[in-house]
């Protein structure tokens, strides 16, 4: 009988493509990766890893088999959400990813009123930008991603996930109080040709969208400072050192040394929640979306 952990590690083994990546996505140690590795070759009594370079590459046995992991972990995961919904309760433990922005201004709220209206129900939460937690839940690492996507910028969502709406969040541009725009009551992107900005970590989706928008308006962007944070952005703002683009959501307060201008273009983000569409049947996903929709909507 092949045990369920183990395929388990040979999936991550083959999704990552790595002893370290799979720990990683596992959350164990790479030595405890090799220890149920090693268990598994003895159970098929064949060798499932070969050495490649440095690490380790699937055998033609451990690819075959890793085909079968799948598709079981799938069938699993049916079951579970047969099961729970045939239960009819939210229970258990929920793996919800989350980008900053909507770990601060939705998922608060919304894990409050999980937290009441389904006590045994445990939320446990990462914070993760839209594309890693999307690809961690169809690995399966993750129940549920909140993402966002622009509007004229749609991020593509895997056919294996669902979808669902919760909120359009629109974005301001965030100047030092000595710009030459400061007073202004809205702007337009193109009034920004001869600024330095403060973007994304490289090849982020926000960072991406930032240098496709301004090049769509005639504009090279000039990217003098990156930051991950948007409090860190303001702080740079501040200081005199460029300009940044300030979405609503999770905004804290701003800097006594930072304007916002409303863009007349209206510039907004759409705000999601994918999940599996095989888990589609679990109450415990079921509860989490009707409680981030519920916070969405009273923003």
């Amino acid at each position: 009988m092949l045990n369920l952990e183990r395929l388990r590690t040979l999936d991550a083994l083959a999704r990552h493509g790595s002893v370290s990546g799979a720990a990683d996505g596992l959350h164990v140690t790479t030595s405890a990766v090799s220890q149920q590795m090693a268990k598994l070759e003895r159970e098929v009594g064949q060798p499932l890893l070969a050495k490649n370079g440095r690490g380790v590459r699937l055998t033609d046995a451990g690819r075959l088999l890793a085909d079968h992991a799948a598709r079981i972990i799938s069938q699993v995961e049916l079951a579970q959400a047969d099961v729970e919904a045939q239960r009819g309760c939210a229970v258990g433990e929920l793996r919800i990813g989350a980008f900053p922005t909507a770990m601060r201004g939705i998922l608060p709220q919304a894990l409050s009123a999980l937290r009441d209206g389904h006590p045994d129900l445990r939320a446990l939460v990462r914070e993760q930008e839209p594309e890693e937690s999307m690809a961690a839940v169809v690995r399966g690492d993750l129940d549920l991603a909140l993402a966002i996507d622009w509007h004229n910028k749609r991020m593509p969502v895997p056919a294996e996930l669902t979808r669902t709406h919760l909120l359009d969040d629109s974005v301001d541009i965030a100047v030092p109080v000595a710009h030459r725009l400061a007073a202004r009551t809205e702007i337009s992107l193109s009034e920004f040709a001869d600024d330095d900005w403060i973007s994304w970590n490289e090849g982020q989706f926000c960072h991406e969208w930032l240098v496709f928008t301004l090049r769509g308006t005639g504009i090279e962007p000039r990217i003098a400072h990156i930051a991950e944070e948007h409090h860190t952005q303001l702080a740079f703002v501040e200081a005199g050192l460029g300009v940044c683009v300030a979405p609503k959501l999770g905004r804290g307060p701003v800097p006594p040394g930072v304007r916002l201008l409303p863009v007349c273009d209206t510039v907004r983000r759409h705000v999601y929640v994918v999940w599996r569409a095989d888990a589609d049947r679990r109450p415990s996903i079921r509860a989490a979306v009707d409680a981030l929709r519920q916070a969405a909507s009273a923003l």
